[in-house]
C-alpha cells in the first residue's frame, strides 16, 4: 500500500506555484561555497571537506534545475503567436510526400490534462514568467499577443513544440475537422489543399460560400507543383468563367442517373414520393438510352415535365421497325387504328399525344404478344397511361429540384451540348478530371440561393459516389483527396457512402463544419448526424461554442485519471495553559475526469486546435496561416 501512494505522490505535479527549489539551490550554493572557502583555508582537511562539496553541488544542481523546469512550464504560458508562411516554407515542411502536415503542436499526455486541471484553480496571470527565459534557454518563443482571441495558456501547458505529422494512410477513413464561425476552419483546408496538390493526388474541393482563401491557396498551389491547365472551376454565378459539368455523363447502368435525381430529393416519411420520382426519371433515362440518346438534366425535366410521349412515340416507331419490318404501317390493323385515331375515336390521355402516337399504342396493346413485348416500351406505355393531374402530384417533389438545376445558364453550364460551336467552354465530368489529374474548385454560391446550391452540392457527391463504385469495379485508380467544407449544407446519403466505402476506392474525404446542430437539422435527428460522423475516423477540433458539439469533441478523446490533492490543517486550544493540539493531514486522490473539459474548447485561440488522429492519438497543435503571396512582391500580388 505505502509504496503504491509513493507512486502516486510522485506522480503528481503542481507546478503553478512559486519554485521554492530556487531558495534551497541558493542555500546548498551557499553551503557549497563555505565548504570550499574552509578547505582553501586550511581550517578542514579536504578528506572531510571533498565529499560535503561534491554533495552540495549535486543538490544545488538537482534544485535549480527543478526550479528551472517549473519557471519554464510558467513562462511558456505567454502562449504562441499567428504564424505566416509561404506555399515554399510549407514545401519545405513537406518533405515527404506520405506524410499529412498538420502544423506545429505537441502530443497531448495525461501530464498535460493535470497541468490544465490545475490551471482552472488559480489565475494564470499571476505565475507567469517572462518570455525571455524561454529565448535564453534557446527556446523559439513568440508570445500570443492580448489582442488575439482565446487563452494563450492552452497551449503554453507544453513549453516546446514541434512540427507535427502523421502517415497519408492514417487519413484513408475521413477527416472531420469543427469549429466555429472564423476560428480557422479555413487556413487548415488550405493547408491541406496545397498538400494535396503537391501529392499530385486529384483534388475536388465542394466550398458552398466561394471562399476566397480556398480557391487562391490552390489555384498558387497549381502553379507551384502542377501545369498550367490543371486547376479547373464551376461557379454558377458565372458560368462563363468555368467549365461545364456534366453529372449524368458516368454510369454503368441507366438506374443510376435515377437513384442520383433520387438522392437529392427532400425526403417523405412514407418514401412513396420518393419512390414515385425515381420511377419517373428511370422510365425517361431507359427510353432515351434505348434510342441510343445519352440522357442530361435538361432531356430529363423535358420529358417529365412535358410528357413521355416524344420518346414513346420515338420507341414505339423503332420496335415496329424491328419487329414488323418497313412496311409496319400498311398492315390492316395499323391502318384501321391510324384512321379511328384521326377521328377521335381512341381516348387521348393528354394533349401532347398525337394521331399517330394514340394508333401506336393501341396496336401495341392489342396486337403485340406478350411474350415480343418490351419491358421498356411498357413502362413508358404505363406513364402514358397514367392519368395525367395525378402523375403531377406524385412527381410534385421531383420538378423543382430539376427546375432548379436546368434554368438559364446553369441549366446549360450542367446539360452541356458538345455540338454546340458557340459554347468553347471545357466539359468535364468526374472520370475526365480524374484522368486528367485536375483540381476542381466547385463553388455552390449558397448565400444568395441556398436551395439551387444545395441541389447542386448533393448531385455532385452522388455523382462521384457512382464514379466511387465504377473504382470499386474497375480498379486501377488515382487518389482523389475529397474537401467538403460546410458540410451541413450538402450531406446526403451519397457522401455518407463515399465516407463509409470511399477509403478503399481511394478517395480520401475531409469535412468541415460549425456545430452538430447544423449537421442534425439537415439530417433529421441528431442520432441521423452522430451516425454520420462515425464514419470520420479523424477529429481536428478548433474553438467550438456549442455545447453538444463540444460534448461529441471530448467523447472522441475520451477520459484520463487527474490527481487532486488536499490539505488540512485544525488547530485546538484549551482554558488550561500548555493544552494545545494540532493536526495536519493532507489527501492525494484520483478520479477519471475528460482528457480535455469541454468548456475549455470554447477558449482556444485561432487556428489552435486539439485532434485525434491514428486511431486514438490525441495532439494538440496550430495551424500556420498559408499566405501564397507573402513571398512576392506587392506588384506581382495584385496582379
Amino acid at each position: 500500500m505505502s509504496a503504491g501512494i509513493d507512486v502516486l505522490i510522485r506522480k503528481y505535479e503542481m507546478p503553478w506555484r512559486r519554485a521554492y527549489e530556487f531558495y534551497a539551490g541558493i542555500a546548498w550554493c551557499v553551503a557549497l561555497i563555505s565548504f570550499v572557502t574552509l578547505a582553501v583555508r586550511e581550517e578542514l582537511p579536504w578528506r572531510f571537506t571533498g565529499p560535503l562539496v561534491v554533495l552540495c553541488l549535486w543538490m544545488a544542481v538537482l534544485r535549480m534545475g527543478q526550479a528551472l523546469r517549473i519557471l519554464v512550464v510558467r513562462a511558456s504560458l505567454s502562449g504562441r503567436a499567428m504564424q505566416i508562411v509561404t506555399t515554399q516554407e510549407l514545401g519545405k515542411l513537406c518533405k515527404h510526400p506520405e506524410q499529412v502536415f498538420l502544423g506545429f503542436g505537441f502530443e497531448w499526455l495525461p501530464v498535460h490534462s493535470q497541468r490544465l486541471y490545475e490551471l482552472a484553480k488559480v489565475n494564470f496571470r499571476d505565475y507567469a514568467v517572462s518570455p525571455a527565459l524561454l529565448r535564453w534557454l534557446g527556446y523559439e518563443v513568440s508570445p500570443q499577443p492580448d489582442s488575439e482571441i482565446g487563452l494563450p495558456y492552452l497551449h503554453g501547458v507544453e513549453p516546446r513544440e514541434q512540427a507535427l505529422y502523421r502517415p497519408l494512410q492514417n487519413f484513408e477513413g475521413g477527416t472531420l475537422l469543427v469549429g466555429t464561425t472564423q476560428s480557422g476552419k479555413g487556413v487548415a483546408l488550405a493547408s491541406l489543399i496545397t498538400q494535396a496538390v503537391r501529392r499530385g493526388d486529384v483534388v475536388i474541393i465542394v466550398d458552398p460560400k466561394n471562399s476566397h482563401r480556398l480557391k487562391h491557396a490552390a489555384i498558387r498551389a497549381c502553379e507551384d507543383y502542377r501545369e498550367h491547365d490543371t486547376f479547373i472551376e464551376f461557379h454558377p454565378a458565372f458560368p462563363e468563367t468555368g467549365v461545364r459539368l456534366n453529372f449524368t455523363f458516368n454510369w454503368q447502368k441507366p438506374t443510376e442517373i435515377a437513384s442520383r435525381i433520387q438522392s437529392i430529393m427532400a425526403p417523405d416519411t412514407a418514401g412513396a414520393f420518393s419512390a414515385f420520382g425515381w420511377d419517373a426519371v428511370n422510365v425517361v433515362v431507359q427510353g432515351l438510352v434505348d434510342l441510343e440518346e445519352r440522357p442530361n438534366l435538361m432531356k430529363l425535366t423535358k420529358y417529365i415535365e412535358g410528357g413521355i410521349e416524344p420518346v414513346l412515340e420515338a420507341s414505339l416507331r423503332r420496335f415496329f421497325d424491328t419487329l414488323l419490318g418497313p412496311t409496319w404501317r400498311d398492315q390492316p390493323d395499323m391502318k384501321k387504328l391510324l384512321n379511328d385515331a384521326q377521328r377521335g375515336n381512341l381516348k387521348r390521355p393528354s394533349e401532347a399525344a398525337s394521331t399517330d402516337l394514340l394508333a401506336f399504342v393501341a396496336f401495341y396493346e392489342h396486337h403485340v404478344p406478350q411474350n415480343q413485348r418490351n419491358k421498356v416500351i411498357d413502362s413508358q406505355v404505363r406513364t402514358f397511361r397514367h392519368n395525367r393531374e395525378h402523375y403531377q402530384k406524385i412527381t410534385a417533389n421531383l420538378l423543382p429540384i430539376l427546375s432548379m438545376l436546368t434554368s438559364g445558364d446553369l441549366g446549360l453550364s450542367l446539360s452541356p451540348d458538345p455540338f454546340d460551336a458557340d459554347d468553347v467552354r471545357a466539359i468535364m465530368n468526374f472520370e475526365k478530371i480524374e484522368r486528367g489529374g485536375h483540381v476542381l474548385y466547385l463553388c455552390l454560391d449558397s448565400l444568395p440561393d441556398p436551395s439551387v446550391a444545395s441541389a447542386i452540392g448533393a448531385l455532385s457527391l452522388a455523382d462521384l459516389a457512382a464514379r466511387a463504385g465504377m473504382r470499386y469495379n474497375l480498379g486501377g485508380y488515382r487518389r482523389i483527396s475529397l474537401f467538403v467544407d460546410e458540410v451541413s449544407n450538402v450531406i446526403n446519403q451519397p457522401l455518407i457512402e463515399i465516407l463509409n466505402k470511399g477509403a478503399e476506392g481511394g478517395i480520401f474525404t475531409t469535412c468541415a463544419m460549425q456545430t452538430l446542430a447544423d449537421l442534425a437539422k439537415r439530417l433529421g435527428s441528431e442520432d441521423a448526424a452522430r451516425m454520420a460522423l462515425g464514419n470520420l475516423n479523424n477529429l481536428i477540433a478548433l474553438r467550438s461554442k456549442d455545447r453538444p458539439t463540444q460534448d461529441f469533441i471530448v467523447e472522441t478523446f475520451g477520459k484520463t485519471t487527474i490527481h487532486t490533492l488536499r490539505v488540512g490543517l485544525n488547530n485546538a486550544s484549551d482554558a488550561h495553559l500548555g493544552a494545545f493540539t494540532s493536526a495536519y493531514s493532507s489527501q492525494l486522490t484520483e478520479t477519471m475526469e475528460e482528457l480535455i473539459p469541454a468548456d475549455i474548447l470554447g477558449k482556444l485561440p485561432n487556428l489552435q486546435y486539439f485532434a485525434s488522429v491514428s486511431g486514438g492519438r490525441i495532439i494538440k497543435g496550430r495551424f500556420p496561416i498559408l499566405n501564397p503571396d507573402y513571398d512576392r512582391p506587392a506588384s506581382e500580388a495584385s496582379a
